[in-house]
């Protein structure tokens, strides 16, 4: 084929790169995180979503008006 070429030369760099190993624990938490921690971590999370979503929702009557001038 004609692309043989042209894949060789894109794949060249991409042998040249070299990662480095990732040095990746397997062992539990020194702390473990409390019941009430992982409740403010999801309700922050379910808030910093909801809110700006509400917001347009809430103010999308005004987005279609402004539009339609």
């Amino acid at each position: 084929m004609r692309f043989g070429p042209a894949i060789k030369l894109l794949q060249a760099p991409l042998r040249a790169c070299v990662v480095p190993k990732a040095h990746i624990i397997a062992k539990p938490a020194k702390t473990p995180t409390s019941a009430s921690e992982q409740a403010a971590a999801l309700v922050v999370t379910f808030l910093s979503f909801m809110i700006p979503a509400g917001w347009v929702l809430a103010h999308l009557e005004s987005y279609k008006s402004r539009s339609a001038e």
